[in-house]
């Protein structure tokens, strides 16, 4: 199972600079999308019909704003649209598939970037996704959460750590989170294989960022112990330029 993850920073937007292109080259068996600020009727979704995708959307309730899918050309069987709790739903941002005994979810943890308001409404939200998972364990042990996490880690995924340690997406409350999230059964793919620094996943359009590597690593892939004996490998590919994101890979064994 080949799964990536890809912020797209607006569907139509990504297919203008090449997307579909790019999903030409088979990069994944499984591809989740977050950002896509698109309703399905409002995209060519044809295009993944005819490269063998199924795909599975879903928006949010207000036009242009975040919402995620997911193309995949293993089919599921199981979709679940949503986790249950209301804004976040209203948000489109947590899907659910089943594949067999795996679960994969693919999520847009919300940004606090805009002020306050967002901010304590972040810190919500990832308490009720917290319980979301951790209920979704007691029946269904081997999880996949993908996603845009908007949280930085560890020093390591941001190349400027002191100058941003008030910013939003690295505040010592939110990577206490992703603390609590790998100290409670589930595991960093990428971290897994790759210790090096400088491996980022998003940058800002300003000053240049992404040519000159000034970035954060925001976007991952998890998954619960139980499958960390089939994790076969894990990349960034940096190179791949249609979002203000990259998109992130994972490769299970069977």
């Amino acid at each position: 199972m080949r799964i990536i993850s890809y912020n797209v920073n607006g569907l139509r937007s990504a297919m203008t600079k090449g997307f579909t292109e790019w999903l030409k080259t088979d990069p994944a068996d499984i591809i989740c999308l977050q950002e896509i600020k698109a309703h399905k009727d409002n995209v060519d979704f044809q295009q993944f019909d005819e490269l063998g995708y199924e795909h599975y959307w879903y928006p949010a309730q207000k036009k242009g704003y975040s919402g995620v899918a997911v193309l995949t050309k293993i089919k599921p069987d199981h979709v679940q649209y949503g986790n249950g709790y209301m804004q976040s739903d209203a948000e489109g941002r947590v899907m659910r598939l089943d594949f067999g005994d795996i679960t994969l979810v693919n999520t847009y943890i919300p940004s606090g970037t805009s002020g306050d308001e967002r901010q304590t409404y972040k810190y919500q939200w990832l308490d009720e996704f917290f319980g979301y998972l951790h209920t979704l364990k007691a029946t269904r042990p081997n999880i996949i959460v993908c996603g845009d996490y908007n949280i930085v880690h560890k020093p390591i995924d941001i190349h400027d750590p002191v100058g941003n340690k008030n910013s939003s997406g690295f505040l010592p409350e939110e990577r206490a989170w992703l603390d609590k999230l790998y100290e409670n059964g589930f595991v960093d793919t990428f971290r897994h294989f790759c210790s090096d620094p400088h491996q980022y996943s998003w940058w800002s359009f300003r000053a240049n960022a992404r040519n000159n590597n000034k970035g954060w690593r925001i976007d991952y892939i998890s998954v619960t112990t139980p499958l960390q004996e089939k994790l076969k490998e894990a990349k960034i590919y940096a190179d791949i330029k249609h979002s203000d994101h990259c998109p992130i890979y994972l490769q299970l064994s069977h």
